[in-house]
């Protein structure tokens, strides 16, 4: 299986759950800009409910690490066996960005089928601010990726607003003097 079969497979069982999710991080890049390899999946879901049963037979997986992230709003890993495909489950956050990114998430086709997507616009903001927090540059040319590819489409006054909120703009600001 390749890691996009892999997590085909698993956001199939979350709608299965009726775990509501979105797709962020590289997968999200890759869909709205420059793709490049990956070797994990980003997946936010928003559930008070354990997510494990119906991945158990195909992934490792901590229940003790799940049951802590749901409890403290964390995030926990499962690792496809046979791939060894990392995916994390962030579970949503309870503050005003992370309710208006989850609420604001799009389907897109992915393997042929909808899936949910953060926007180009979360995906730019995120990347920010984990570039903020770990001075990524990897995180940085996504989201200059990103904001490349669809620079005529983005909401600019969203980006500001919240990259103002989450403390990321000076790397929006670097961000835009570097596509323009």
């Amino acid at each position: 299986m390749t890691p996009e079969e892999v997590l085909q497979e698993v956001l199939s069982r979350l709608d299965q759950c009726g775990i509501a999710h979105m797709i962020t991080g590289s997968f999200a890049s890759n869909a709205h800009g420059v793709p490049r390899a990956t070797y994990d999946a980003d997946v936010v879901i928003e559930s008070d409910r354990q997510t494990l049963e119906s991945l158990r037979s195909e992934f490792y997986a901590s229940p003790e690490a799940a049951k802590e992230a749901l409890a403290r709003r964390h995030m926990f890993n499962i690792v496809h066996l046979a791939t060894g495909l990392k995916i994390d489950f962030i579970i949503r956050k309870a503050r005003p960005f992370s309710e208006e990114e989850f609420r604001r998430r799009r389907q897109l086709a992915f393997l042929g089928t909808l899936h949910w997507f953060a926007t180009p616009e979360d995906v730019i903001l995120s990347k920010l601010e984990w570039c903020k927090v770990g001075s990524s540059e990897r995180q940085f040319a996504d989201a200059v990726g990103v904001a490349r590819v669809q620079r005529d489409s983005l909401d600019w006054t969203y980006l500001g607003k919240w990259a103002q909120e989450l403390g990321v703009q000076e790397l929006l600001d670097r961000l835009t003097g570097e596509i323009s």
